[in-house]
């Protein structure tokens, strides 16, 4: 029997950032991990669909080289050349991973994982069994794609994320359920490749977690790529046959119209990976499937904390990691931050990208707050026109009473990378004089950030 300070159970970047933590901060800790380390983000998220896109994006501007002056002849794609190299950007990352778990001298069991007593835990490979002790035990699971109920996906003809990223041919006529971050990545990155993409989206209007004139005008610019996106509509029926997927759909109107498609990815969400773990043997709570924690990320069982996609919404990879650093330094005796999610920025891959943090201009107001909002628009930056990327705003929300920052919404070329600025600025508690007396590099595209923030307060200079 091996005895650690801390064991984790999931390797993900929730799971393996606790581990490094925990590790810095003189832990003996133990990471358990049934598959890859890195978990999904790195091996089959995250990152090798930005590598994928990063293909797509690359094979999308030498369509538009004569936009620049430029000539490029004979263009094609390879699908299997360009997943080829997004699997290779996974293994370089999953090596990664693994010289920083022998750098941090964490040990690593790999096998299937399982609480069996407050403080133990059994790892099962090739059917041996391995008991584990610790005083602390990070539940780090996570999720997996939740499958519609009456067409479970195959991996031929309806697929999930994973089936997406390794097609095994590239469709021609594909159809999109589910519209977050997922659906519209993939749906962005086929379109680009030159299939024929139908998005279908239960709510009304597409990512629909993020403001309402982002969605506005991120359908528009979809729209405008070719791709066709029924909102307010419902998937009633989804066969797979030999050639593809037979498909009705329930319209806004109550129509139901019937579809042919050659392949189908289904992206409506996921669903926690809590089962088979012990969680019932410990009593732990949980709400729809996912971990019940608190701020600091304990659990109702003393000694067991629960971090990411197995736990409370957002389910994004960097509030995981976050997550793991608070539980890592409350489990050593630190006194961290509890986590925001206000502060937890999210960001869309899609062709123009969106990025967002904090509250939109509907939930800020049903939430009491009188507001100032600013909208500055791409077409009035001189490094976007220069980019040929003209296409975008940036919108800021304050309250008006305090000057806090609410929210900040944006749709448009880098706005990934833009977001920090006001993360950053949320996470401080900045108010709009803060942000007012910033000296913006020019030029660039984050003087948009500047202006989004003036215009709030009347003062715009480029609009």
């Amino acid at each position: 029997m091996s005895n650690y300070d801390l064991i984790v159970l999931g390797s993900g970047p929730g799971g393996y950032v606790a581990a490094i933590r925990a590790a810095q901060l003189g832990l003996k800790t133990a990471i358990v991990e049934r598959e890859n380390l890195g978990g999904i983000c790195l091996n089959w998220g995250c990152i090798p669909t930005k590598a994928l896109l990063r293909s797509a994006e690359i094979y999308h501007y030498m369509q538009h080289a004569g936009d620049y002056g430029l000539t490029a002849a004979n263009i094609s794609a390879d699908i299997d050349a360009v997943v080829k190299r997004s699997r290779g950007v996974a293994k370089q990352l999953n090596q990664g991973v693994t010289h920083l778990m022998k750098k941090n001298k964490i040990t690593v069991h790999m096998g299937d994982g399982k609480l069996t007593a407050p403080g133990k835990l059994s790892v099962t490979k090739d059917g041996k069994v391995e008991e584990l002790t610790a005083k602390n035990i990070i539940i780090a699971t996570g999720a997996r794609a939740r499958d519609l109920p009456f067409a479970p996906a195959d991996g031929k003809r309806i697929w999930t994320y994973r089936h997406a990223m390794v097609p095994p041919e590239m469709p021609t006529k594909l159809l999109v359920i589910g519209s977050g971050a997922i659906g519209i990545e993939f749906a962005s990155f086929y379109n680009d490749m030159g299939a024929e993409v139908t998005v279908v989206e239960m709510m009304d209007r597409i990512v629909p977690v993020e403001d309402a004139d982002v969605s506005t005008f991120l359908e528009k610019s979809l729209k405008k790529q070719g791709m066709t996106i029924m909102t307010g509509a419902g998937v009633e029926s989804l066969n797979a046959t030999a050639s593809g997927v037979s498909v009705a759909i329930k319209g806004k109107d109550g129509a139901v119209v019937n579809g042919e498609y050659t392949h189908c990815i289904v992206a409506i969400g996921i669903v926690p990976n809590t089962e088979n773990i012990g969680l019932e043997t410990l009593g732990i709570t949980t709400t729809k499937g996912h971990i019940d924690t608190d701020p600091m990320c304990r659990t109702n069982v003393p000694g067991i904390w629960a971090i990411g996609d197995v736990t409370a919404p957002p389910w994004l990879a960097h509030k995981a990691s976050h997550e793991g650093v608070i539980a890592a330094e409350a489990i050593a005796g630190g006194h961290p931050h509890a986590m925001d999610p206000k502060n937890i920025p999210g960001c869309t891959y899609c062709h123009p990208q969106v990025a967002s943090v904090g509250l939109t201009e509907a939930k800020a107001k049903e939430a009491g707050y009188d507001v100032k909002v600013g909208n500055f628009p791409f077409i009035g930056n001189g490094k976007a026109i220069a980019l040929g990327e003209a296409e975008g705003f940036i919108k800021t929300v304050f309250d008006a009473k305090t000057g806090e920052l609410l929210g900040a919404h944006m749709v448009g070329a880098e706005v990934t990378e833009l977001i920090q600025g006001y993360t950053i600025g949320k996470t401080a508690e900045l108010v709009e004089a803060d942000f007012m007396h910033t000296v913006f590099p020019h030029p660039t595209l984050s003087e948009m950030m500047h202006e989004s923030v003036l215009g709030a307060y009347g003062k715009m200079l480029h609009m």
